[in-house]
């Protein structure tokens, strides 16, 4: 029964393609096939240079023109080629071929695999920089069912040749990471930048599947994308499975509410019902081209120094568990947030959040890097007729409600805060729940890891039922027994 051996975990340094592609040619149970599609055959062309090609390529193609690459893959529902339903086509098509044309009986030892890519480099204007699909489907046992990693790409690199040049050495490090570091899940991540620079490349979506990840958290993988600075921004939905930001908004009205959820509590899905009822009612805003986003920062993540992944994945659990698409960012700031989404859409944008975050956001402190200061910064946040929904806050030492109307920043903020409110870009959220305005996030989970009772109540239904079965967020039978 043949096998992969694991990766070269003491090279001292990094191998070059040459050599990573070499290794791969010079296994003789690796055979595969390369369909790429957009730039050339660039990450077949490593292969055949590197020599011993011969034993690794079953075959090496390209269809450019739209007619043949659909009388080989098919027609997409939508007629489009670079997407991710395209990539799967051709990793599909070509592994069947491979197992019809090739005997097991005189391969048995094979190990078989598809590596295909659908892109679109940068345009003659040079406006479009480019994206693309990427997938490669291998085998790590000729007995076991396949696996599968599939990536999205942004191009950043303003030359065409260079880009391409960039696709093949990613591709033969998605190749080798997949044969000799699969192993290691975050270590093949990292590793897709071996021999390039994150200025040439963005990752800004990747899946594992198949048996030998089948112990791997794809919305754990997106962390690591954002982590790594691999991409701004990550997107998964509720069946934990990572989404492409750039698919889902879209031309769409985008509402996002920002917060640590630590755990979602009555106060988040109480601001979420107003806010999107709010946000409904504006004009030009449809339902059914709507995105409502729960967004987490990478910043609220380390609040405690190092990001505590079973800490992201806890609070992951609960938001998916109530239908919510979840978005992880490297924006502290909500006008690099607001500057995001506008690269997808020019349709209406709503922000929801509570008093303390606003007045954060009249905070000067946060934009000494920009040469225009806070001026410069709302214009980035307000330009798009973005419109901020307020929920109340409860003042715990004088019970006072505080509001749009009451609530106080800087001095020297007054009048700009004043000129924001009074032109409609604060919209106070009054329908909310008064009974449960004293219910805090860090409050609740306090309670959680003391043991204490009570905390139940201040969740939304079902919650407190998953985070006790699961033991989320630290939670102990034994000390709520006491």
């Amino acid at each position: 029964m043949s096998s992969v051996s694991k990766g070269d975990k003491n090279l001292s340094s990094v191998p070059s393609s040459k050599r990573k592609a070499l290794r791969i040619n010079l296994n003789e149970n690796i055979y595969g096939t390369f369909s790429e599609i957009g730039a050339g055959q660039e990450t077949a062309r490593n292969f055949f240079r590197a020599g011993g090609a011969s034993g690794t390529i079953v075959k090496a193609m390209s269809a450019y023109d739209k007619d043949f690459s659909d009388a080989i893959y098919g027609i997409e529902d939508d007629r489009r080629y670079v997407t991710e339903s395209r990539l799967k086509t051709m990793l599909d098509h070509e592994i069947h071929l491979l197992e019809d044309r090739l005997s097991r009986k005189k391969h048995p030892e094979k190990l078989f695999f598809s590596y295909a890519n659908t892109v679109a480099t940068i345009d003659f204007a040079k406006k479009f920089k480019g994206h693309g699909w990427i997938g490669f489907k291998f085998q790590l046992d000729p007995l076991e069912d396949y696996n599968e990693i599939i990536m999205h790409i942004r191009f950043k690199e303003n030359d065409a040749k260079l880009q391409q040049e960039t696709l093949g050495v990613l591709g033969v490090n998605l190749i080798y990471g997949g044969f000799y570091i699969h192993d290691s899940p975050k270590d093949l991540l990292a590793s897709f930048y071996d021999n390039l620079n994150k200025d040439q490349i963005e990752i800004d979506m990747i899946n594992f599947s198949g048996p030998r990840f089948t112990y791997v958290d794809n919305r754990l993988m997106s962390l690591q994308l954002v982590k790594n600075e691999m991409t701004n921004a990550v997107m998964f939905g509720p069946d934990g499975n990572n989404l492409l930001p750039a698919q889902q908004l879209y031309k769409k009205n985008i509402l996002t509410l920002r917060g640590s959820f630590r755990p979602v509590t009555k106060v988040n899905m109480d601001i979420y019902k107003n806010a999107t009822e709010l946000f409904y009612a504006e004009k030009r805003v449809k339902r059914e081209k709507t995105k409502i986003i729960f967004e987490i920062t990478l910043s609220n993540l380390s609040a405690d120094g190092e990001i505590n992944e079973r800490d992201f994945l806890d609070r992951a659990e609960l938001l998916c568990s109530l239908g919510q698409n979840v978005m992880i960012t490297n924006f502290s700031e909500y006008y690099k947030l607001v500057e995001y989404f506008s690269e997808f859409t020019k349709e209406r944008m709503g922000l929801a959040m509570g008093v303390y975050n606003l007045v954060q956001i009249f905070d000067e402190k946060y934009y000494r890097n920009l040469s225009g200061g806070i001026l410069e910064a709302f214009g980035k946040l307000f330009f798009k007729d973005l419109k901020i929904y307020l929920y109340p806050l409860i003042d715990e030492k004088t019970g006072e409600v505080i509001n749009s109307e009451n609530l106080k920043v800087h001095p020297r903020m007054k009048e700009l805060y004043k000129f924001f409110k009074y032109n409609g870009k604060v919209i106070d959220i009054e329908n909310y729940d008064k009974t449960i305005l004293n219910i805090f996030s860090r409050k609740v989970h306090k309670m959680i890891n003391d043991g204490e009772e009570g905390w139940q109540e201040m969740l939304p239904e079902g919650i407190s039922e998953i985070i006790q079965e699961e033991r989320l967020f630290g939670y102990s039978k034994r000390k709520h027994q006491k």
